[in-house]
């Protein structure tokens, strides 16, 4: 049986009776192409079945049009709003994004990197700065862009796209004292190698130490984010004789997980504990109550740093730092403490 021929640039030119030029406008920069022309040539394309040999095209312009994200958890939903709009913003651009998960485990986040630049990635996206020197050093040696997101710092040789995550907790947790909360505990990720959760953790303490009261007794657990761990913390922090009256978690996930275990324990939200969140993700509005937690613009900072991303492909020289804004969004989780009422 004889291997069917596969349509070429010249099959589909000679169909629509235009020039290959027309046709690679057509495919490439379509809004220099009249309407006409396009639509006729792209019914040609789909008729033909033609496929666009992206290999070649990489090869001429010595890029690949390819664009690698590494998070550190595709288990829920964190990174999900940011990651489509990223997504979106380089696909409105032609561009195709490569996908990757590190487990929060910095070493394999080192391995996928590299994989990526093999693998002719013309830019990287990556979660926090948090790494080691030799794969920054790795990625300049060789002129790969990347921008870092979720994250913000004064650092004019990266780009980045983020926010303020020690701010963010500390205005968070003002709020608190406000209300008259000083027995606080706190259900963190693990801030070993987690640039934004250890954050989160000292704005907690910053603002519990402002306001005079001894940060150094304050229960901490860290944990991988998710439900589970956050059901079983709450748990752990529960079991003491002097209970907190606020558990103020790491993100929403895992204040999900805490609001789930303090209804079993028949605890009542807020009137017996207050718990906030962090990151206002979907899961922040659907649980019961809603929670108090802090918006983070994962939209907004997805999509600028897809902008930011191919300028820096455009000039190698080319930053930016972004800075985006956060808020408090309050729900029904969090409310004056029983004794102080």
């Amino acid at each position: 049986m004889n291997k069917p021929e596969i349509p070429t640039l010249d099959d589909v030119a000679k169909e629509a009776r235009v020039s290959t030029a027309t046709v690679s406008r057509c495919l490439n920069s379509p809004d220099q192409v009249s309407t006409k022309t396009r639509d006729k040539v792209l019914k040609v394309v789909k008729d033909l079945g033609y496929t666009p040999n992206f290999g070649a095209q990489a090869l001429a312009a010595k890029r690949t049009n390819t664009f690698g994200a590494i998070v550190p958890t595709m288990n829920n939903a964190i990174f999900a709003a940011g990651l489509q709009a990223f997504q979106e913003e380089l696909g409105h651009n032609g561009a195709t994004l490569l996908l990757a998960s590190s487990s929060y485990n910095s070493q394999a986040e080192e391995e996928q990197i590299r994989s990526l630049v093999s693998r002719g990635a013309d830019g990287l996206l990556l979660i926090g700065t948090q790494r080691s020197d030799q794969i920054y050093s790795f990625l300049d040696d060789r002129q790969i862009p990347f921008v870092i997101a979720w994250s913000y710092e004064e650092n004019k040789r990266r780009s980045c796209v983020g926010f303020d995550n020690l701010k963010a907790s500390y205005e968070l947790t003002l709020r608190a004292i406000s209300l008259g909360h000083k027995k606080f505990a706190i259900i963190s990720a693990p801030t070993h190698s987690n640039d934004r959760a250890k954050n989160r953790v000292m704005g907690i303490h910053k603002a519990l130490k402002d306001n005079g009261i001894n940060f150094q007794n304050v229960q901490s657990i860290e944990c991988e984010y998710s439900i589970g761990n956050g059901f079983e913390s709450f748990k752990t922090l529960m079991q003491v004789a002097d209970r907190p009256t606020i558990v103020m978690c790491g993100n929403d996930v895992l204040a999900a997980g805490a609001v789930k275990m303090a209804h079993e324990m028949g605890l009542k939200i807020p009137d017996d504990i207050s718990i906030t969140g962090f990151d206002d993700i979907e899961l922040a509005s659907v649980i019961e109550p809603a929670l108090t937690t802090v918006h983070v613009r994962h939209k907004k900072m997805g999509m600028l740093a897809a902008q930011v991303l191919l300028k820096q492909v455009d000039d190698k020289s080319y930053r930016e730092n972004i800075k985006l804004d956060t808020w408090i969004v309050e729900g029904k989780s969090l409310a004056k403490p029983r004794s102080f009422l």
